[in-house]
């Protein structure tokens, strides 16, 4: 026997479940994919409670993985939104509930008799979650941490006064419900604290759905006359399923943005976003009378690395070459990627052209000594050219002409002196001297 009025919630959490997979689909996560497993969860929590017509035992076991779905769903969204998931103690708790929660429903179901084994299960919600707390404590400790483990234990206490009671069941399984997902709201709450309308829904939507197991009971017992059809109580569920939608949308639209200005292998400022900020830079220097410097790095003999061990070990020794940049500059400066095998300096004030060129060599000596990529040995050098605003250029476009010439200049110089480019020394006579025409005296 089947209750058909759940058609139409089985059918709405469906077409919301599938939207949901196609937006995720286009850039799949971890945190995606538990999102994913959680609406998997309340699928099969509305197809079970459709059975629950159905006599003797199938009614117990639809009701056993109504529930228990309904709980999991709850733990499995929690779980995605904690800050801490790489600690192997929080996967322990995260387990730890879903084996309390699913024994102690099968138990409350099928044996709802006053046992000590319901009392036992009762007991370790609050326990484990405490223990694995407790021993990971030396290592690893956490406010929302904290604050799970006391709503657990606080929903043990609860269970074991209400279990035995007239209706205990019912009291039973919201207490958990309430517990699970409140603890889901407040996650949730800290996971996404940016000012964005997907955010404020789920957030809402969690809210909402862990009320409904407290305003569900107190309505049955202070006005039963009181009838409110079960798709008021179910709406929350498909706030949330809208809030994650857009946030899925909100974090897809922020990725692209990022791709936009930012180098898709090394992660630093593409061409697109050194540009802006070097104008901005000039303006800056301009307002103020200081110095900046840009500084143009080309690796030597890169082909020769994809020729002779393959693009990927390429791709390894830029990201590499980046992160090395990287730690060399100020945070106020920008290392940026702007070709194939170049990358781009802006070197703030305050900044002179003696700064500017020792900046250069450093940058330069990072690549003098052969690095370990994929299991290879690679030696690359690097020609490395400098312009000073406003001494060798007035406006970017000229000053990234500048530092390209020079850069060159100084590629060619080496190639003459020492037959190769391949870990050349810097050369600091590339860079004029101060008194020198913009543009003009280059490598000698």
């Amino acid at each position: 026997m089947v209750d058909w009025s759940k058609l139409p919630d089985l059918a709405a959490v469906a077409l919301l479940t599938s939207a949901f997979a196609s937006v995720a689909r286009r850039g799949q996560t971890s945190l995606s994919r538990l999102w994913q497993l959680g609406w998997a969860m309340i699928m099969f929590h509305f197809t079970a409670y459709a059975f629950l017509p159905a006599p003797g035992r199938w009614s117990d076991l639809a009701n056993f993985v109504g529930s228990a779905a309904l709980a999991c769903a709850g733990l499995f969204f929690t779980w995605a939104s904690v800050p801490y998931r790489k600690q192997t103690s929080s996967f322990w708790i995260f387990l730890s509930l879903i084996v309390t929660c699913t024994l102690y429903i099968g138990i409350f179901v099928f044996d709802p008799a006053p046992t000590w084994d319901l009392t036992a299960t009762a007991a370790l919600f609050g326990l484990l979650p405490l223990v694995i707390a407790l021993y990971s404590l030396p290592r690893f400790t956490h406010p929302l941490r904290m604050a799970l483990v006391g709503l657990y234990i606080i929903l043990s206490a609860f269970l074991m006064a209400v279990q035995h009671r007239p209706n205990g069941e019912d009291l039973a399984i919201n207490g958990i419900l309430f517990t699970i997902y409140l603890t889901c709201a407040v996650h949730f709450w800290y996971a996404y604290p940016r000012a964005t309308t997907g955010a404020f829904i789920t957030i809402a939507g969690f809210f909402a759905w862990a009320s409904v197991f407290v305003v569900g009971p107190l309505m049955v017992s202070y006005l039963p006359s009181f009838h409110m059809e079960n798709e008021v109580w179910n709406l929350p569920k498909y706030v949330v399923a809208v809030g994650m939608i857009l946030l899925l949308l909100e974090d897809q639209i922020e990725h692209n943005k990022y791709l936009a200005l930012h180098d898709e292998l090394t992660g630093l400022p593409n061409r697109r976003l050194f540009q802006d900020r070097l104008a901005n830079a000039l303006e800056r220097a301009r307002r103020s009378g200081a110095h900046a410097a840009l500084l143009l790095i080309d690796l030597d003999d890169f082909k020769k690395v994809n020729d002779t061990v393959g693009h990927h070990v390429g791709d390894e020794l830029l990201k590499r070459v980046g992160t090395l940049f990287l730690g060399r500059v100020r945070r106020s400066d920008t290392v940026a990627r702007t070709g194939g095998d170049e990358f781009s300096v802006l070197l703030e004030e305050p900044m002179s052209r003696a700064d500017a060129l020792r900046v250069g060599e450093s940058l330069s000596q990072l690549l003098d000594n052969s690095l370990e990529v994929n299991g290879h040995t690679v030696r690359v050098g690097a020609s490395v050219g400098i312009a000073v605003f406003p001494d060798d250029a007035s406006d970017a476009e000229s000053l990234c002409i500048a530092a390209d010439l020079r850069m060159y200049a100084g590629k060619n110089a080496s190639k003459a002196r020492y037959g190769s480019t391949l870990n050349r020394p810097f050369q600091p006579s590339s860079v004029p001297p101060h008194d020198s025409k913009p543009g003009l005296r280059l490598a000698e």
